[in-house]
């Protein structure tokens, strides 16, 4: 799979690279207070101590237009597409070490469902913030070489990916409500389509390799 820069231009269907915000104090922060597990991921969806940071009032004020935010984090080791989620919001992603970002767009659906086709791969250098619109399915982010972890600050809504709103189904979209803001296409063989997430990602797995590349690293 091609692995294309975030300053590529095909980024633009998926999101846009921000510029304007005070990143480091948001990386030290992160660098200071998690440590990445050996292996899997972690995902914490509120950090008070990032939420304090003077950098969270711009996020939210420029970032979500005065929306109230939750700054949290997802770290971990991973090299390929397990599940795809999306919210109602766009969703910023702030590079504390290099990664990759697994990405497709919600137009390319059919029944709710995905062929792994559709999936392309996004290198995000450490120290960028790129939000990803409300459209691009996306999960957690791999690491940028074989074997290395990653760890990213993750800003949202407040109240995203909080329990799941006990509703009835009357579309169907609504198989896919996981939790709160958070609309979810597992593969098959996942925990996540143990747990009775919806099946919807089809296709030949995406694994990452690492020696191939494209658009400018």
């Amino acid at each position: 799979m091609e692995i294309i820069s975030v300053h590529d231009r095909r980024f633009s269907a998926y999101g846009q690279v921000l510029e304007g915000f005070a990143l480091p104090e948001i990386i030290r922060c992160l660098e200071a207070r998690v440590s990445i597990p050996a292996e899997g991921t972690d995902y914490v969806p509120s950090l008070p101590e990032l939420e304090a940071l003077p950098a969270a009032r711009a996020l939210r004020d420029r970032g979500f237009g005065g929306l109230d935010i939750e700054i949290g984090c997802c770290c971990g080791h991973n090299d390929r597409l397990t599940c795809l989620e999306y919210h109602r919001t766009s969703e910023i992603d702030i590079a504390a070490t290099d990664m990759i970002l697994l990405l497709a767009r919600q137009p390319q659906l059919e029944d709710f469902r995905l062929h792994t086709e559709c999936v392309r791969a996004f290198f995000v250098p450490r120290g960028t913030a790129v939000e990803l619109f409300a459209t691009t399915l996306h999960y957690a982010p791999c690491g940028a070489a074989a074997g290395e972890g990653f760890c990213m600050a993750c800003v949202l809504p407040r109240g995203t990916n909080e329990a799941r709103p006990q509703t009835e189904r009357a579309s169907p979209e609504d198989r896919l409500l996981w939790g709160r803001n958070k609309w979810v296409i597992a593969g098959e063989g996942t925990p996540e389509a143990a747990a009775g997430a919806f099946v919807g990602i089809t296709g030949s797995p995406v694994v990452l390799d690492y020696g191939e590349t494209g658009g400018e690293r």
